[in-house]
Formats: C-alpha cells, structure tokens, sequence
C-alpha cells in the first residue's frame, strides 16, 4: 500500500531511539554523571528528601534538540 515507507521509517528511527537511550540507561552511568551534576538540587532534613535534577534536565534537552535538529532537518 502506498504511504506506509514514511511510517516505516519513523518507526525504525524510533526504535533506534529506544535502543540508543536504553544503552545510555544501561551504561551512561559509568561515564555519564547524569543526576549528580553541579546544580542538581539535593535536600536531605530528617525523613524528607527532595530530588530535582535541574543541570540534568538542561543538558538532557540540549542533546535532544541537537539530535532532532540532526535528524529532522530539511
């Protein structure tokens, strides 16, 4: 059926993503400091903790702007 090469295509670049962010998970611990950078907000007081992983959150988008900027442009 015509029409389906385009979804095709999405779904293997997908799939790519998946396998690529899945191996980051796997081992970026390693050598990716994701989650204790300098400006990650840690709060210990008692049985309170409190997590926000600001610097992580901006350096996670800037790559992903940067790899869908990569793929996407036309």
């Amino acid at each position: 059926m015509p029409g389906f090469g385009h979804i095709g295509k999405i779904l293997i670049l997908t799939g790519l993503l998946f396998v690529i962010a899945g191996l980051i998970f796997v081992f970026g611990s390693k050598y990716l400091p994701l989650g204790r950078l300098p400006g990650d907000i840690s709060i210990r007081r008692g049985n309170f903790s409190f997590f926000f992983p600001a610097a992580t959150c901006i350096v996670i988008s800037l790559l992903l702007s940067l790899l869908l900027n990569i793929f996407f442009r036309r």
